[in-house]
């Protein structure tokens, strides 16, 4: 049992660690302090189910369906274009972390739905997380202990993102550092959306 969790846990600290659209976002809401938390539990419990779903049977439909791949390919790359392009024009503004506090701070349910929205329409999720993780846990001697290592690997991750980018928020709260973030989520998700669209 505890060698499927250590496996769980392993591969997928391996691949939540490289730094994503989901990563970017949790980033950008805790430097902005802006229900941080809630979205870092709500990536956790997303990336929970999705590898359960994974490992019980979703990844062996998922791999047999190009149907269902390509609408999550072109879905993911339209959302991720127009969620780079909001990033792009906040890096082109003069507002810095401070102001962002202040004025315009989004409800919980918003920033929950853009959280959800940057982790289900992003095709990755579904390739790496339910393909890739579950069709590894399908394999495993106990895969219940596996989705339980997987779990903690985001659980901690999410967290460890979430509450150490708050406190750094003080010291990034100048106009050209909040710039700079936007302008490097900006790029990566459109360089995702062009991986997408051109593989």
């Amino acid at each position: 049992m505890w060698q499927s969790y250590l496996n769980g846990l392993l591969v997928a600290f391996g691949l939540i660690m490289a730094i994503g659209t989901q990563n970017a976002f949790v980033l950008a809401q805790s430097l902005r302090r802006e229900h941080h938390l809630p979205v870092a539990a709500l990536c956790v419990l997303c990336d929970a189910i999705l590898v359960a779903l994974g490992v019980f049977g979703l990844a062996t439909v998922l791999a047999q369906n190009p149907t269902l791949l390509a609408v999550a390919r072109w879905g993911g790359a339209v959302f991720l274009i127009w969620y780079g392009g909001k990033a792009l024009l906040r890096a082109c503004s003069s507002q810095s972390l401070e102001q962002g506090e202040g004025q315009g701070l989004r409800s919980r349910r918003a920033v929950l739905l853009s959280a959800l929205a940057v982790t289900l329409l992003n095709p990755h999720v579904y390739l790496d997380t339910v393909l890739l993780i579950g069709s590894l846990g399908a394999q495993q001697s106990v895969p219940g202990a596996y989705v339980a290592g997987a779990a903690s690997a985001s659980l901690l991750w999410f967290f460890t993102l979430a509450l150490g980018a708050a406190w750094l928020a003080p010291w990034l709260a100048r106009p050209g550092t909040w710039r700079l973030l936007d302008l490097m989520v900006a790029v990566m998700m459109f360089a995702v959306a062009a991986q997408l669209i051109f593989t």
